[in-house]
């Protein structure tokens, strides 16, 4: 497979920029944090055994994680070694090279690097210039006889994009009339800016349905790696949890018990990421407001990233790089985005607004457009 250009980009600039503005996941807790906001002591995890743990996750963690959903049970859910491992996974066990997938354009790059590894694929793209509509006459014509999987991420990467209630159901009912499997990535479901555009759960409301989701995103906990699959079909997760012995076999048992720690006071994290999100959008309206010749900005309808476009002289790249290196503030530039499937936007830049850095990475945003303005302006 072809690097991970994202995580490429992130292994030389992550850590080491002042600024990191590009984040895709919410403000998260110190261990300490989270036990007091679960209203747990400090010491509560030192008898914890550290053994091996079941490859199919804990079970009262599979619980927990059945009450995020309407119609899940414990046996409905596989965990996995965060969503990346669930998407590698999924892909490798419904795949075969004989088959053809199709892919909502943008997205994150393992949704297509990993079925074309496999079969061949198909690339349906979010329109920029309509708000990135997705057409879902594109998906109609894109099916063949031969067409094993649809695979969506909604709240979108890195738009922000999520489908109207009525396109939605209208995706599941292609589903449905061809056999299809829609593999649906839902890490950023819960922190929609208008709750009331969020979405239903594929697995919830589509018998061929798989959900991914995570506690790195919406949650923000990355560093426990626990991420899931739900689906009603067990025999698919049977075969998952199979192929998952092959891969990181069970999960940390310390991440297991902080994650049923935080799904016990999930309402808490996802309204602190709601604030967070939408008291920083705030300031990202005022940010790019004021520089209308340079930028055009518009509301993601849920996660905590957006999708600006670019319009100033020299292209988004060099100015990435140059707001990077010389400001320190990390954005990712639309290159990490490029599709092995379409062109895809090359005037965009990522930016995230999930953490509670956002004052000082834009004070040193507006010091970096201040000095260049006049030689930015197109």
């Amino acid at each position: 497979m072809r690097n991970f250009a994202l995580e490429t980009y992130f292994s030389k600039w992550e850590f080491s920029a002042a600024h990191h503005m590009t984040a895709s996941d919410a403000q998260s807790l110190s261990m300490g944090g989270l036990l007091r906001l679960a209203g747990l002591p400090l010491d509560h995890l030192s008898s914890l055994h550290l053994g091996y743990t079941e490859t199919w996750g804990a079970p009262d963690l599979r619980q927990a994680i059945s009450k995020t959903y309407d119609n899940m049970s414990p046996e409905n859910i596989l965990c996995f070694s965060g969503a990346e491992e669930g998407v590698y996974a999924a892909m490798r066990v419904l795949l075969r090279p004989d088959d053809h997938a199709i892919v909502v354009v943008p997205n994150y790059q393992a949704a297509e690097t990993i079925p074309l590894e496999i079969c061949a694929v198909t690339g349906i793209a979010l329109d920029p210039n309509n708000h990135w509509h997705l057409d879902l006459d594109d998906i109609r014509k894109a099916i063949r006889p031969n067409t094993k999987l649809i695979s969506v991420c909604f709240p979108n990467n890195p738009t922000g994009h999520l489908l109207p209630h009525a396109d939605y159901a209208a995706l599941i009912d292609i589903c449905r009339k061809h056999g299809l499997y829609l593999f649906s990535d839902e890490v950023y479901r819960g922190i929609e800016l208008d709750e009331a555009k969020r979405l239903d759960q594929a697995a919830d409301v589509y018998e061929k349905g798989l959900s991914l989701n995570v506690m790195s995103k919406a949650y923000g906990l990355p560093g426990l790696r626990i991420g899931w699959i739900a689906t009603q079909d067990k025999e698919v997760l049977a075969r998952l949890e199979r192929y998952k012995h092959y891969l990181s076999i069970c999960n940390s048992a310390p991440s297991e018990r902080l994650a049923v720690i935080a799904l016990s006071v999930k309402d808490k994290l996802l309204a602190r990421t709601r604030t967070l999100t939408r008291n920083n959008v705030k300031k990202l309206d005022a940010f790019f407001g004021d520089y209308p010749d340079i930028f055009d900005w518009e509301h993601p309808d849920g996660s905590c990233i957006g999708y600006p476009k670019f319009k100033g002289c020299g292209g988004v790249e060099a100015f990435c790089e140059n707001l990077v290196q010389d400001n320190g503030v990390l954005l990712l530039p639309a290159s990490i985005y490029a599709s092995d499937l379409m062109e895809t936007p090359v005037d965009r830049f990522r930016i995230g607004f999930g953490r509670d850095n956002m004052d000082t990475g834009l004070i040193a945003f507006r010091e970096f457009m201040d000095r260049n303005h006049n030689t930015l302006k197109p």
